[in-house]
C-alpha cells in the first residue's frame, strides 16, 4: 500500500491536510469523499519520506497508553465508537498512529468489529491488547474494559519509564568514561610516554602495558570498530535464534545484581496481565496464553506453558509454580488462595502491587549504590594513570 498526503476543504470551509494509506489515488478520492471533504490536491508520497515517516514516527508504547486512556473517556462519555475513532484521528499527534487509526474507522464504520481491526496491525497492538477488547466487546461491557486496560497500561509504562531514568545516569557516565579514555589513549597518552621511552631507562609492567594499549588503539582504531560492530551483530544475531534468545533469557535472570529485579519485572507483568485479562472476562487457560507472550522471557514462558497444560488438565494453576525457583513461594500461595477463594482477579492485583513497590524500592537502592561504584572506577582508572605515567616520569626527573 502506498501513502498519499492530501489537502481538501471540510463543510465548514476550513482547509485540511493529512495522510491516507491506500492502494492507489481513486481509492483515496473515495474515502475522502465519504467523509465530506472537497478535495484539492492529493499526491502521493515519495519512497525516501514513506521511510522517513515509518521510521521517525514509530508507534511507541506511550502512544498507545494516550490512545487507550482518550478512547477510553470517549467510550464511557458514550460518544460512538466510530465517532470516538474519528475524533482520537485528529487528536493523534504521531503521525503513523493516526493513520491506522484512520483505517480502523473506516473498518468499524464498515461492519468489522474493533478487535478484529485491531488484529490487522499486530506491530502495533499486542495479542494482549486485541484479546482484553475482545472480552470486551463479548461481554458488553467495552468501556470498563478500556477504562481498566488504560490504567494498567499507564502503570506499566510508568513503572518501566522509571527504571529506564534510574538507568540513564550510570549509562551516561560509563559512556562518557569510555569515551574519555578512548580520546586520553589516542591522543595525550602518546604524548606523555614519548619522554620516557625517549629516556631509555627501564619502565615499570603498567607503563609498558599502557604503551602497547596507547599504540595498538593509535595505529588499529579502525580494527577495534570493526570487532565491535562484528560482536555486536553476531550477539544480535545469536540472541534472535530460540537456543540464543533462551541463554540469553537465562543469563539475565542469573546476573549478581540486576537478575532479581529483572524477575520481579517479569512477574509484574504475568501477574498485571493476568488480572487484566481476566477482569475483562478472559478464561484463566486464555489468559495464561496471552501473558506468556506479554512476559517476554523464555524461561518464564516455558513456565507458564507449564502451567496451560496443568491447567487444561484440571490441576492448579499454582501447582508448577510451587516447584520452580524463578517464582516466590508467596506468589504460589497466594494464587492458590485465589482459587480456592474465586477471588484470582483481587489476588493478583494485591502481588503486583507488592511487588511493584519493591521494585520501585530496589530502583532506588540501585542508584544509591551505583554512585559509589561509579566514583571507585574512576578513581581506579586514575589510579592506572598515576602509577603508570605521572611516577616514571617523576622518578626519571629525580635521577638528574
Amino acid at each position: 500500500m502506498s501513502i498519499f498526503k492530501y489537502k481538501a476543504f471540510a463543510q465548514d470551509k476550513t482547509l485540511q491536510s493529512g495522510l491516507v494509506e491506500a492502494n492507489n489515488r481513486d481509492y483515496v478520492e473515495e474515502i475522502l469523499k465519504e467523509k465530506g471533504l472537497a478535495i484539492v490536491t492529493i499526491s502521493e508520497m515519495a519512497a525516501a519520506k514513506k521511510f522517513n515517516l515509518s521510521f521517525l514516527n514509530r508507534v511507541k508504547g506511550k502512544d498507545i497508553v494516550i490512545f487507550s486512556r482518550q478512547f477510553s473517556v470517549l467510550v464511557s462519555a458514550n460518544v460512538a465508537m466510530v465517532q470516538s475513532l474519528k475524533i482520537l484521528v485528529d487528536q493523534t499527534s504521531n503521525l503513523t498512529l493516526k493513520m491506522i487509526v484512520s483505517e480502523i474507522a473506516d473498518e468499524v464504520d464498515a461492519g468489522s468489529p474493533l478487535s478484529e481491526a485491531l488484529s490487522k496491525r499486530p506491530k502495533v497492538f499486542s495479542n494482549f491488547y486485541v484479546s482484553v477488547i475482545k472480552s470486551g466487546e463479548t461481554s458488553g461491557k467495552l468501556d470498563e474494559v478500556l477504562g481498566y486496560l488504560a490504567d494498567e497500561m499507564e502503570k506499566d509504562y510508568d513503572m518501566m519509564s522509571k527504571i529506564k531514568g534510574a538507568m540513564i545516569y550510570p549509562a551516561f557516565v560509563l559512556c562518557a568514561l569510555a569515551a574519555v579514555g578512548a580520546v586520553m589513549m589516542i591522543f595525550v597518552v602518546p604524548k606523555l610516554t614519548s619522554i620516557l621511552t625517549e629516556s631509555g631507562t627501564e619502565l615499570p609492567l603498567t607503563t609498558k602495558m599502557l604503551i602497547g594499549t596507547s599504540e595498538f588503539m593509535t595505529n588499529y582504531w579502525w580494527l577495534l570498530i570493526i570487532i565491535s560492530v562484528g560482536l555486536f551483530l553476531a550477539v544480535r544475531f545469536y540472541i534472535s535464534r530460540p537456543r540464543g534468545r533462551r541463554q540469553f533469557d537465562l543469563i539475565k535472570l542469573k546476573l549478581p545484581i540486576f537478575g532479581h529485579l529483572f524477575q520481579l519485572i517479569y512477574l509484574v507483568r504475568f501477574t498485571r496481565s493476568m488480572n487484566t485479562l481476566i477482569v475483562g472476562g478472559v478464561t484463566i487457560s486464555n489468559s495464561l496464553k496471552v501473558a506468556a507472550e506479554v512476559v517476554s522471557n523464555e524461561i518464564y514462558r516455558e513456565l507458564i506453558e507449564k502451567t496451560i497444560k496443568e491447567v487444561e488438565d484440571g490441576n492448579s494453576i499454582s501447582s508448577v509454580f510451587m516447584d520452580s525457583k524463578t517464582i516466590p513461594k508467596m506468589v504460589s500461595q497466594m494464587l492458590s488462595i485465589g482459587e480456592k477463594t474465586g477471588k484470582m482477579d483481587i489476588i493478583l492485583a494485591r502481588i503486583t502491587d507488592f511487588y511493584s513497590r519493591e521494585i520501585a524500592t530496589m530502583v532506588a537502592n540501585l542508584m544509591t549504590l551505583m554512585e559509589p561504584i561509579i566514583m571507585v572506577i574512576m578513581g581506579v582508572a586514575v589510579g592506572i594513570m598515576v602509577a603508570a605515567i605521572i611516577l616514571p616520569m617523576y622518578n626519571l626527573a629525580s635521577n638528574f
